[in-house]
């Protein structure tokens, strides 16, 4: 097939953004570098492995070992930034290491028995219970994410979490064309063989070109929520006479002091400032009243704004946002509409 011819130059400008984005994270200014650290490990080792698209196997064994081997060092690599891009506070450990014994393990298994049919199907088997072994762990690890900000935080992690779940979406649909390959290979289908590589080759330059405009365009992605925090068990109970008091303090708080005009604003400082328990006020916010802190909060906010587009129209509805508490368009317009079933802009011209 001709297209089959592009397969090559596809892959040296696959590799050549590789490196130009990882380049980009190790030298970027962030507040947060571990992040960008991993994922530039990540990027630099998928460049290793797809060096084979334009440079055929050679006579150096330890150098096809080593680019095969890179294989398995992607998801430990990938599993880590997620979990690093998550959790603020997230480091890494000596046990960390560990992740990359099988990788190392393969390297010196094809150096010593050299890469015959036989090692390349253990090898492949081998990848595929690791790579989606790592996806679920990812998966785990954004669900918990998900559930500890919308518990502590009214910041919009959102983006975090979309921007994660995404990526990982993304390489779930790359390795499924991977699968079909290997089962052409497999059944000695090579007419369709070139087809597949093409196909993935174009994927993978889509997907690495997405990923250098994000990282140009949003270099301060991920805020980060604190590792240490727990998952509030979902068990509502009626409230107790003796937390009456305190709910109605949070109430009184609410509607007095407005702290959720902080963008800010996590329950941590909520609780500071009404002197109560950061894991009272949770109980009271998650438990007794049923919604996650993250809703709470922009229920409050959603009303504030509501007020303003109906008595202030001089303002517009971009300064409204930031004026109470949000700090960015979309999710604005998302707890909005949610709230009201219309757009800002609806909402004023209907009130008004």
């Amino acid at each position: 097939m001709a297209g089959t011819a592009l397969i090559p130059d596809i892959g040296k400008i696959i590799v050549f953004l590789l490196l130009l984005l990882a380049f980009f994270l190790l030298t970027a200014k962030s507040e947060r570098k571990l992040p960008n650290y991993i994922f530039a490990s990540f990027l630099l080792v998928t460049a290793i492995d797809l060096v084979g698209l334009f440079i055929p196997q050679t006579s150096f064994a330890w150098w096809e070992s080593l680019r095969l081997a890179s294989v398995l060092l992607q998801m430990p690599l990938y599993w880590l930034y997620v979990r690093s891009a998550c959790f603020h506070n997230y480091e890494l450990e000596g046990k960390h290491i560990l992740h990359a014994l099988p990788a190392l393990g393969f390297f010196l298994f094809f150096i010593i028995s050299e890469i015959s049919a036989e090692a390349l199907q253990l090898f492949s088997i081998v990848a595929q219970l690791q790579y989606y072994a790592y996806i679920v762990a990812v998966f785990v690890s954004l669900s918990t994410f998900r559930t500890l900000y919308r518990e502590n935080y009214s910041t919009n992690h959102q983006i975090t979490y979309k921007w994660l779940l995404q990526t990982t979406l993304l390489f779930l649909l790359g390795n499924t064309f991977v699968l079909i390959r290997d089962i052409l290979f497999n059944q000695a289908a090579w007419d369709y063989l070139p087809l597949i590589n093409l196909i993935i080759s174009i994927f993978a330059l889509s997907v690495i070109s997405w990923f250098v405009l994000k990282a140009l365009y949003r270099p301060k992605l991920f805020l980060g929520v604190d590792k240490n925090l727990l998952p509030i068990k979902s068990n509502p109970t009626e409230l107790p006479e003796e937390h009456q008091k305190e709910l109605e303090k949070l109430s009184n708080h609410m509607q007095t002091v407005r702290p959720y005009l902080d963008a800010e604003l996590s329950l941590q400082k909520l609780a500071d400032g009404i002197g109560l328990p950061d894991k009272l006020v949770s109980q009271l916010i998650n438990q007794h009243l049923g919604k996650h802190f993250f809703d709470y909060i922009n229920e409050f906010r959603i009303t504030e704004a509501k007020a303003l587009l109906q008595n202030q129209p001089e303002l517009t509805v971009l300064e409204i946002l930031y004026q109470v508490g949000f700090n960015s368009k979309s999710s604005f317009y998302t707890a909005f509409k949610k709230e009201t079933g219309q757009t800002p802009t609806n909402y004023r011209k209907s009130t008004t």
